[in-house]
């Protein structure tokens, strides 16, 4: 244990991204696989109902007490909001009603937003695609922390607070790391937020209100689910730097889990990723990856090893816009 040395840098590779590859050699031996493309006929009627759930769960909480409006926004409420901000990740890659249909996608990400309570959907769109393209990326991809990050919460204690900041580095590193002129529907995104806001407190009061953005704020936080954001690139053996989780919970959250197989194919929708698993078992198989939110968690909080800095970074040369 005396020997175990806290990192004081990111992992530096001089490679390009893993997926690539491995995507172009299943495409050559499965090219079924491509049958997996294209929409999910069925995401947007579950969006819808859990959009409904939760306009129901402001109208029963309006007279509750605020411990309890607490409680059920992180037991219950803020589950389901960040269930629907997956709903949105898959939504950014056009799997609700096709490619063809881009601007049905970006306006059913604003309605899945309704719940989450502060404007979310085009801004993630905006940003996640860098993530896609350049994985890893320096200054490109906002998925990897800061040098502040990696070097200031770097004990148990500090490691456990940033988990339970990750909303606002989620939110403020793209303004630094990678700032980008505010766009049309980022502005549309948050008039229909705002405007939604404002009605639920007309018709209900505060208490819903809070009860929605208080939910987002905490099950975006700690909290189970949340073990995804760690799971999915940070570090845990040296080379690997994307991961797939096979647990329960990605019965509520859109297969994330299956991350691997996302990178390796993003327009394939969360409900068709274990086929691609299934197909071309002998690229996953033998990867490593993890059963446990909770115990991702608990090992990044733990282990001296394990911080904001166990990430992998490369330099990227920027696509040319066509």
């Amino acid at each position: 244990m005396g020997n175990r040395v806290t990192r004081d840098d990111f992992e530096w590779v001089y490679t390009e991204q893993p997926h690539t590859q491995r995507r172009k050699e299943i495409l050559a031996k499965y090219p079924e696989i491509k049958s997996l493309m294209g929409p999910d006929p069925h995401l947007k009627w579950i969006v819808s109902g859990m959009v409904f759930m939760q306009l129901l769960a402001c109208y029963l909480v309006k007279d509750l007490s605020w411990k309890w409006i607490f409680f059920w926004a992180y037991a219950f409420g803020g589950c389901i909001n960040h269930s629907l901000t997956l709903a949105i990740h898959d939504i950014s890659h056009n799997v609700a009603f096709g490619n063809k249909q881009a601007k049905w996608n970006r306006w059913f990400a604003v309605f899945a937003n309704l719940p989450i309570g502060i404007p979310y959907s085009a801004s993630f769109k905006k940003y996640h695609i860098d993530h896609h393209r350049y994985l890893g990326g320096d200054g490109l991809d906002v998925d990897i922390p800061t040098d502040f990050e990696g070097w200031f919460f770097c004990t148990p204690l500090r490691k456990l607070l940033w988990l339970f900041l990750q909303p606002l580095f989620y939110s403020l590193r793209p303004l630094y790391v990678n700032p980008k002129a505010i766009t049309r529907m980022e502005i549309l995104n948050a008039l229909v937020q705002f405007s939604i806001d404002l009605i639920i407190y007309y018709l209900w009061g505060l208490k819903p209100v809070i009860y929605l953005i208080a939910g987002t704020i905490l099950c975006l936080g700690f909290h189970p689910i949340s073990g995804h954001f760690i799971a999915e690139h940070y570090m845990f053996l040296k080379g690997y730097e994307t991961y797939s989780y096979y647990g329960p919970l990605n019965w509520l959250t859109f297969n994330v889990g299956y991350h691997m197989e996302h990178h390796d194919f993003p327009s394939i929708p969360g409900c068709r990723l274990p086929m691609v698993r299934k197909i071309a078992a002998e690229y996953y198989d033998n990867l490593p990856h993890h059963q446990s939110w909770i115990r991702v968690l608990w090992d990044f909080v733990f282990d001296d090893t394990l911080g904001p800095y166990s990430r992998v970074k490369r330099l990227c040369k920027l696509a040319k816009e066509s």
